[in-house]
């Protein structure tokens, strides 16, 4: 386990995923434009014989089609700098034919990664020829162990889970996608952006590559949804009667909720902070609600981010309103309904906090 630790596979791999999305959001929406204005994803762009929209879906198709490519070149990056750039690409091109998929393109990165850390160790060369390590050595080797590993040992078997994955998920139930789309709601949101988020994050990502975009649009609209459900548990709460809110927190809502619309989940956890066992209640119950609905609705935006935004890159944009709706308004009751009043006690002791917070003796004239 200690080993383990000191490879710091998770971190490579959330690396190469913040690398990923830029590409993932530009090409999704870029085949999604296209494909909304009748166009197709080409296999060649030949001069006379396609429109604009063939071309912008043209161009979206061809990024996507590169995501192992991408994700390998990335966590090979991420492990052995710039050496590791050129092997982690040959090794993600490698994946790619082979069908191997995104699970093949992560692995291909770690193995190239990690070649390039092993050649850099234990090859040495005379003086005279060490200025060819980081263009020709290292570049080759990597590429030839890694490319043959991927081959002959680890492609098969990865190809076939990729195919036994691909094929469950599109064989499931309404009973089955509702407990699959709200488990991963829930586990979603618990954490607000968190490490539990990008491991799911990590899981779902793999599945869109697969052409299943479902449980990471589940994903990202509970994330959309929770500071929008924080920010109308305000007005639920004033129809119970109820003061759930300090004015400080208010405040905070006015940028948490425009944060979220956009897709950004983290504007809400100071609220959580100041009560931290109802919030995470409230989230999980309205992201397992959420999640749910998107599975069995069939919301399935072609781009991992964006918040609102994703909505136009659904086969069924209704689908996403209605989970996001969903969403916000279990999120907003159930918060409404297990918070406490705020008390004159609350109001005065957030601000004796926020003036603690605050110490003279760091401000420096000179």
């Amino acid at each position: 386990m200690k080993i383990i630790k000191q490879l710091k596979l998770k971190e490579h791999l959330l690396t190469a995923i913040s690398y990923l999305i830029p590409i993932v959001c530009g090409a999704g929406f870029l085949i999604a434009i296209g494909m909304a204005f009748g166009g197709t994803s080409q296999d060649a762009l030949i001069q006379g014989k396609f429109t604009i929209w063939d071309a912008l879906a043209t161009m979206g198709g061809k990024g996507l089609g590169l995501l192992p490519v991408v994700i390998a070149t990335g966590i090979s990056f991420s492990i052995g700098g710039k050496p590791g750039i050129a092997p982690g690409f040959i090794i993600g091109l490698t994946a790619n034919a082979i069908g191997a998929g995104f699970i093949g393109g992560i692995l291909g990165g770690y193995i190239a990664g990690y070649l390039v850390l092993a050649i850099l160790k234990y090859v040495k060369l005379p003086n005279w020829a060490k200025g060819l390590m980081p263009t020709l050595i290292i570049p080759f080797l990597a590429s030839l162990v890694g490319g043959l590993i991927m081959v002959y040992i680890i492609g098969a078997p990865i190809t076939a889970l990729t195919s036994l994955l691909t094929n469950f998920l599109d064989g499931l139930g309404n009973s089955s996608l509702l407990i699959f789309g709200g488990v991963i709601g829930l586990l979603s949101g618990v954490d607000y952006g968190g490490p539990i988020n990008k491991t799911v994050f990590a899981f779902v990502l793999t599945m869109q590559a697969e052409g299943i975009n479902g449980p990471i649009t589940a994903l990202q609209l509970v994330n959309t949804a929770t500071p929008i459900g924080f920010g109308l548990a305000y007005f639920v709460a004033k129809l119970f009667g109820k003061n759930i809110y300090t004015k400080l927190e208010v405040e905070t809502l006015k940028s948490a909720v425009p944060m979220g619309v956009i897709n950004i989940v983290e504007g809400v956890i100071p609220l959580v902070m100041n009560d931290i066992v109802r919030g995470v209640i409230a989230t999980a119950i309205g992201g397992f609600a959420g999640g749910a609905t998107t599975m069995i609705l069939g919301a399935d935006a072609t781009v991992p981010f964006g918040g609102v935004l994703m909505i136009p890159t659904m086969s069924r944009p209704w689908a996403g309103v209605i989970a996001i709706l969903v969403n916000v308004v279990v999120t907003a009751v159930v918060l409404a309904v297990i918070k406490k009043n705020v008390t004159a006690e609350d109001e005065l002791s957030q601000v004796e906090k926020e003036e603690a917070d605050i110490d003279l003796e760091d401000i420096q004239i000179f």
